[in-house]
C-alpha cells in the first residue's frame, strides 16, 4: 500500500480499498469509521447528508458476515440519495410533506446492493422531488457555490471524501452537472440499464440510475454490481477509432473555461491520433428540446405525483407549480407526439453512432456558480439523457478559480462497459499528453 500511506482510508477510491481488504489490511468497520469522521468534521458545513444513524450502521456490519453472495464491493461504504427507498431509513424525497416517511421494502438497485454487501452509511439530500430547484448542499471546494442539483449531497460526499461512491437519479442533467461542478466522475447509465423499480416517483420515459466516484475503474465495479454482471472485470483499455466532437446549439452559453476544455481535449486527442469529426446535429435536435423534452418531463410529473398535487400543490417549490401549470394548454396528443418525436430523433443518433464511437459535449455552463439559487437556463444534459445513452463525466480540467471543470463523453445506447473502456482509454491518452490530470486552464 506504498501509494496510499499517506493517505486515510476515506481519501482512497472503492477499488484501492477492495485490494486492502482483500489484503486484510484494514477492516470494513475501519472504513466506516475514517469515512464517518470526514463526515462529522465536513458535513456541518457541507450539509450533504439528510439521514445518517451509525446503530443503523452497526448492524450493517454485525450482518456482513451472513451475506451469502457477496460482490467484490462488499464492505465498501456507499451514499444513497433520498429519492430511493430503503427500509431501515427514512426516504422523505427532498421534500418537507414526507417527514420521517418510511416504507418497508427497498427500491430494486438498493437491494441488489445491499445483498451485494456495500454498506449503506446514509441518505444524501435531494432537491424537492429530484427536480432543479435548489436545494441546501454546497459545493466542497468552495462553500459559497453550489454543488448542483438534483443528486447535490451524492455528488459532494463522493467529492469531499466522506465515502468512495454514491448514487443518483438524472431526469436532465442530476448526475453529469453535478459530477463536474463537484469534480468527480460520474455516470449516467442508458435507459433502464440499471433498474429504476420501486423509485417513487419516476418519470417513466425518462428517469435514469447512475452513480458517483473518484475514478472510472469505481464507475465500473458498481455498474457491474448494479447489473448482475460477473463483477470484478478490470477496464479495458480501448481507444475508439472515431471521436466526434459535438458543441449542441447551448456552446454559445458556455463559459469561457469550458469551451477551452473542449479545445484543449481536441488538441491532444489530436496528439494522440485519434480520429476526430466535428458533429453538428441535424435540426430535429433542436426542435425535439425546443418544446418536446418539457412536455414529456411535465406530463410524466404530473403523473407520478397526483397525489402530491391535489392534496399539496401550494407547498411546492415555484418550479414544480410552473412545470405542473405548464400543461395548461398541452393535450394528450401534444404528450404522444413528443414521445414520438424523441423516438425518431434517437434513431437519427443511432445512426450517427453507426460513424462515431463516443461523442465529446461539455458537462456543464462552466465551473459552479456562486447563486446558489440560480436553474440554468441553457444545459448539456437534458437533450442526453432524452436520447437515452451511457453519459460519463470526465473531471479533468481546473478553471483559473481552481474550480472543476469537467467534459462529457457520451456512448450508444447499451453500450455502457465500451464506453468506460473508451474512457479509460481516452484518460490514459489525456494524462500522457498533458502529464498529470486535472488540467488548470489558464487566465
Amino acid at each position: 500500500m506504498s501509494s496510499n500511506q499517506n493517505k486515510t482510508l476515506n481519501q482512497l477510491t472503492a477499488i484501492e480499498l477492495v485490494t486492502m481488504l482483500k489484503n486484510k489490511e484494514c477492516s470494513p468497520s475501519q472504513i466506516v469509521d475514517a469515512c464517518l469522521e470526514q463526515i462529522r468534521l465536513r458535513n456541518p458545513q457541507i450539509k450533504a447528508w439528510k439521514f445518517l444513524d451509525e446503530n443503523i450502521i452497526q448492524k450493517q456490519l454485525r450482518s456482513l458476515g451472513s451475506i451469502e453472495q457477496k460482490s467484490v464491493l462488499a464492505g465498501i461504504p456507499m451514499a444513497i440519495k433520498d429519492n430511493f427507498d430503503t427500509f431501515d431509513m427514512p426516504t422523505e424525497y427532498g421534500t418537507n410533506i414526507y417527514p420521517g416517511h418510511q416504507t418497508d421494502t427497498d427500491s430494486a438497485s438498493i437491494k441488489i446492493l445491499r445483498q451485494a454487501g456495500i454498506l449503506f452509511l446514509g441518505k444524501t439530500v435531494t432537491s424537492e422531488f429530484a427536480g432543479p430547484f435548489p436545494g441546501p448542499t454546497l459545493n466542497p471546494h468552495d462553500i459559497t457555490r453550489t454543488p448542483g442539483v438534483s443528486s447535490m449531497g451524492s455528488a459532494a460526499s463522493v467529492a469531499d471524501y466522506m465515502v468512495p461512491l454514491s448514487n443518483g437519479t438524472q431526469t436532465g442533467g442530476s448526475i453529469i452537472r453535478p459530477a463536474s461542478l463537484c469534480g468527480i466522475y460520474g455516470y449516467k447509465g442508458s435507459f433502464d440499464h440499471i433498474s429504476g423499480q420501486g423509485i417513487k416517483h419516476i418519470k417513466p420515459s425518462i428517469d435514469t440510475v447512475g452513480h458517483f466516484a473518484r475514478c472510472l475503474e469505481d464507475i465500473e465495479l458498481l455498474r457491474q454490481v448494479l447489473t448482475k454482471e460477473k463483477d470484478n472485470q478490470p477496464l479495458e483499455s480501448k481507444a475508439p477509432k472515431n471521436i466526434g466532437i459535438c458543441k449542441t446549439s447551448s456552446w454559445h452559453a458556455a463559459s469561457h473555461d469550458t469551451m477551452t476544455a473542449i479545445n484543449k481535449t481536441t488538441e491532444a486527442l489530436h496528439v494522440a491520433n485519434y480520429n476526430i469529426n466535428e458533429i453538428e446535429l441535424p435540426k430535429e435536435f433542436d426542435l425535439l428540446m425546443e418544446r418536446s423534452f418539457q412536455i414529456i418531463y411535465s406530463w410524466e410529473l404530473r403523473e407520478a405525483h397526483s397525489d402530491e398535487i391535489k392534496n399539496h400543490f401550494s407547498r411546492f417549490n415555484p418550479w414544480f407549480r410552473w412545470a405542473i401549470n405548464y400543461l395548461n394548454d398541452i393535450t394528450n396528443q401534444d404528450y404522444l407526439d413528443a414521445l414520438q418525436e424523441a423516438k425518431q430523433t434517437r434513431n437519427i443518433l443511432k445512426n450517427i453512432f453507426n460513424e462515431i464511437d463516443v461523442i465529446i459535449t461539455p458537462s456543464a455552463i462552466g465551473e459552479a456558480p456562486s447563486d446558489l439559487t440560480e436553474i440554468p437556463k441553457y444545459s448539456f444534459n437534458h437533450l442526453w439523457t432524452l436520447m437515452y445513452v451511457p453519459c460519463i463525466n470526465l473531471p479533468f480540467y481546473l478553471s483559473p478559480n481552481s474550480l472543476p471543470i469537467g467534459i462529457q463523453a457520451i456512448g450508444p445506447q447499451n453500450q455502457d462497459r465500451q464506453l468506460l473502456n473508451h474512457c479509460k482509454a481516452i484518460e490514459t491518452d489525456m494524462r500522457s499528453h498533458f502529464g498529470a490530470l486535472p488540467v488548470k486552464i489558464k487566465v
